[in-house]
């Protein structure tokens, strides 16, 4: 689409978001919408979320963020633009919680 403009965001997504298909739903919209990252959960319950692409996709997903699968029940979603990753070429789920270091 000419005059598109690429981006990447990093999101924390808060409230009952594990457990209920979350990751899944993200990864479904997020391939939907052309969008390459990865999403998981986080050992605290949240779940990170790292996307990149079209600004108006990423703000589809953002939006779908805060509504998530239907059993989920979003507290809040933190959003912020990060630098593009050019290793990206598809949008994963990585299994587990992340580890604390």
């Amino acid at each position: 689409m000419p005059g598109a403009v690429s981006k990447a965001i990093h999101l924390i997504v808060s409230g009952a978001v594990q457990g209920v298909g979350y990751r899944q739903g993200c990864r479904q919209v997020a391939r939907s919408l052309g969008l390459v990252g990865w999403v998981r959960n986080l050992p605290d319950g949240r779940v990170e979320v790292v996307a990149q692409g079209e600004s108006d996709a990423l703000d589809s997903l953002v939006a779908w963020a805060w509504a998530g699968p239907a059993s989920a029940v979003v507290a809040g979603v933190e959003t912020e633009v990060i630098a593009m990753d050019r290793n990206l070429t598809d949008f994963l789920i990585h299994p587990g919680p992340a580890k604390n270091r």
